[in-house]
Parts: C-alpha cells; structure tokens; sequence
C-alpha cells in the first residue's frame, strides 16, 4: 500500500468513526402517524396492488401487513405536530453532505409483523439509527450505507419493526465518452500488403502472374494456372458489372451507419461479386443506389470510400439507368 493510499485509508476510518457515534441515537421518538388506521387508505393500496385478500375487506378487516411504513409517513406536508426526524438525524446527514456523500437512494428494506393493524388502530413511532457502515464503492459510487430501525406501535402495543436502509454517496465521475465504433480492419499480410499500398494510392491493382500473363483477384503468393511465383501488377481500370449479388438484413451496428449513401446508413445494403472490365472478380459494397434498386448485369465503377480516419476501401457505385 502506498503512502498517499495508507492516508486515504486512515481519513476514511477516522470518517467512519465520527459516523459510528450517531449509532444508537435516536431518528424519531414518540412520534404519531398522521391519520389512524382506515378503511379508505386499505382499499386504496390494495387497488393499486391490485390484491384482493377478502382478510381486507368487511367489518373484520385488517390491513395489508406490507402497509406497516404507510401508516409512519408524513406525506408532502410532514408530520405538522413536529413529530418526525431527531437532530442527530440531520446532523448525520449534514456531516455526510459536508464530505460530499450527497446524493441518496433507497437500497432495501425489512420488515417484521407482530400484530395486525385493524382500522381505528392509532399509530405511534419510535426510530433510532442503527447502523452507518465504513465506507463503500459501488457503481453509483463511494458512500456510507445507513440503517434506520422503526418500531411501529398500535394503540401503545408492538406491531412491527421495520428497518430501511439507505446509501449515502458521492456520485461516480462518468465513464469517458468512448470513441466512435470502427468498422473491423482488413488482415493485411505479406501476401497482400501490396493492394492495400494501391488502395491507399486510390488504385485497384490486380496481380498478373509474370510467366503466363494469367490475371489473378484476389492476391496469392502463385499462380493458380502454372504455379509461377512471380508476379507484377496491373492497375484496374475501374468499370466493372454486378455479376450476382445479395441483400444483407441485420440490426444496425454502429460502425456502419456513418456512411456517404444514406440508402445504406443503418439498414439493409447490397453485397455484390463484381466482374471488371479485366476479367477478375472482386466482392464489395454497391453504392449509390438503393440496395433494392441493385441488378445483375448493372454497369458500376469503381470509388474510393473514407469510412473512418484509418480507413478506405474500394467500393462500387451504380446507375439506376
């Protein structure tokens, strides 16, 4: 452990330990619910929950058990006899604000049922701070994970103990922006590092093989007529017919969607076998024209596309007429 990792450590014990003496103290004392148990609020809850549980209903009803915090909280207006937080509570609060643990979010709750709630019941509260924990990271970032203990009394009997627990943290600084997909790169190797050099001079180099003249696409290290392994090329002139071809449909992938057609910007797009003026063929894209507009027989010739900054590739470019 490093020496400035050792300080950061000890900071956050000694963080903790100021938090650790609010454990025990109390968050509400004595405090009343705004309305007794009712009729009115039961059905509402059960028809938002949509739970039918007759045990609700008719003159021996009861109320939901899960509605045990309900029957505790102030609503928007609070609780008007000022009944509610404990200074300790927003002094915690306020201690944690200072070091930055602003944001709050609700983690889990649990609850113990000891008694039903009956319509009439009058609620009363008592909360006390029962745990705040060393400092933890989590994806919504670094914080303090606090646990606040309830008991819930009807008519000055127990009838529920529910515990809530909330994180306290500081937000996580963004992941950078990440940078714009690209499309996959070409395998470029010995054996056809030369076409990808005549690519980037903006020429389609077609190699010939030295012995028998025979035009071979695309490159190999010999010559599939006579085996010769010496070759030179010759540069394509460009015009071109779409031999066959294929439409291809599949979600949208980044990488392709930042392309000079429109027609083909993130939908379905025309992959054809070309056959060139010289005799080869070559496979790539057919732009220009929309991909259902793409024929057998239709005259193309041959365009240079910048698809990223690292980029380019021979594609072909048709006419509808």
């Amino acid at each position: 452990m490093t020496a400035q990792a050792a300080d950061t450590a000890g900071e956050a014990v000694r963080f903790h330990t100021l938090l650790a003496a609010f454990e025990g103290q109390p968050a509400a004392t004595a405090a009343r619910g705004k309305d007794p148990v009712n009729e009115p609020m039961i059905r509402h809850w059960c028809e938002a929950m949509g739970d039918a549980n007759p045990s609700y209903t008719g003159p021996d009803a009861i109320a939901p058990p899960t509605m045990l915090q309900a029957w505790t909280m102030g609503g928007l207006s609070g609780h008007s006899d000022g009944s509610g937080r404990s200074s300790a509570y927003d002094e915690l609060f306020t201690l944690l604000d200072a070091a930055g643990f602003t944001s709050v979010v609700a983690t889990d709750c649990e609850q113990e049922y000891l008694r039903p709630l009956r319509p009439g019941d009058a609620i009363t509260f008592d909360a006390v701070i029962e745990s705040v924990s060393p400092r933890k990271t989590t994806k919504l970032g670094t914080g303090h994970f606090v646990t606040t203990r309830m008991d819930v009394h009807a008519d000055g009997e127990l009838a529920g103990t529910h515990r809530f627990r909330i994180l306290k943290y500081a937000p996580a600084a963004r992941p950078a922006k990440k940078p714009p997909a690209q499309r996959p790169r070409p395998v470029i190797n010995r054996d056809n590092q030369g076409f990808w050099d005549g690519v980037r001079d903006h020429k389609l180099l077609i190699q010939r093989c030295t012995s028998c003249a025979t035009l071979r696409f695309p490159w190999l290290p010999g010559c599939n007529a006579c085996a010769s392994p010496d070759w030179d090329t010759v540069e394509a002139s460009g015009s071109g017919t779409v031999f066959s071809y294929v439409v291809m449909h599949h979600p949208p992938f980044p990488a392709f969607t930042a392309h000079e057609d429109p027609a083909a910007a993130g939908g379905p797009y025309a992959v054809a076998l070309v056959e060139l003026a010289e005799g080869v063929r070559t496979i790539s894209n057919i732009t220009g024209v929309p991909y259902d507009k793409v024929r057998i027989g239709m005259p193309v010739q041959l365009e240079f596309l910048r698809v990223d900054d690292g980029l380019e590739l021979p594609v072909f470019r048709g006419s509808e007429g």
